[in-house]
């Protein structure tokens, strides 16, 4: 009898850390939502530019999240548009490639919305596009979220910069194609550029001329650079914490 009810404690001991692990997976306090947006030409790979990279980059960044913070994540990225009203539940989104297709086309619907997420405290990453023609189609679609507000140059010395890990400003990460030291179209110098609130939070961080979905997506590919994996994550959980702590 003794023996039975130690073989139950022990049972029941483990299917509570089973259960324990699956809530942590399904509530973690960190989900990656991916945007889907509309492209004013279409095209872009898997369906339109906006799902470059997908799912093996979302994946793989919430994976480096766990492993190299306290911050408990979701196992799997969402994907929402910029209407859905769910987004308000998300302090952090996901936006690449939108200087691709001509720009982003988004709807009165979508721009109220989004202006409104971000005020209330929301932030968005844009990543992932390259050269003056791709910045200028996104400038054309995204300004109107804030036709008011400039989208300002981050200096190395910002504070997004140092929120977790210590880094140099923006660093160029190539996507795969890329020949060393160089991204799309031979450029080798990345900036970020910022919308802020009136406090002087940054609400969006537009990451032009670097890469980091492909650094997140190709972890474990030996021909991609680790460096630049490793800065793609370092980037990356920098903008995660600013997201949750301002």
């Amino acid at each position: 009898m003794l023996l039975f009810l130690l073989m139950m404690l022990v049972f029941s001991s483990a299917s509570a850390q089973q259960t324990q692990g699956l809530i942590a997976d399904v509530a973690g306090e960190f989900a990656f939502v991916r945007i889907q947006y509309d492209s004013y030409y279409g095209g872009g790979y898997y369906g339109g530019p906006w799902l470059t990279d997908f799912p093996a980059s979302d994946q793989n960044f919430l994976r480096g999240v766990s492993r190299l913070t306290n911050v408990r994540v979701m196992d799997e990225p969402i994907i929402m548009r910029f209407d859905d009203e769910a987004i308000f539940d998300y302090p952090f989104l996901y936006a690449l490639e939108m200087g691709r297709g001509g720009g982003v086309a988004l709807s009165p619907s979508e721009i109220d919305n989004l202006r409104e997420y971000l005020l209330r405290g929301g932030f968005l990453l844009i990543d992932d596009f390259w050269g003056q023609q791709q910045w200028d189609a996104f400038y054309s679609g995204f300004s109107q979220v804030f036709p008011d507000r400039e989208m300002i140059e981050l200096q190395a010395d910002h504070e997004i910069y140092h929120t977790f890990y210590d880094i140099d400003g923006p660093q160029m990460i190539p996507g795969r194609g890329g020949r060393q030291g160089f991204g799309q179209a031979e450029i080798n110098n990345a900036s970020n550029h910022a919308i802020m609130d009136d406090a002087g939070r940054v609400m969006v961080l537009i990451n032009w001329n670097s890469d980091m979905g492909d650094g997140w997506e190709h972890t474990y590919d030996q021909w991609y650079p680790t460096q630049y994996a490793n800065s793609a994550y370092q980037l990356g959980i920098n903008y995660l914490i600013y997201s949750l702590t301002h």
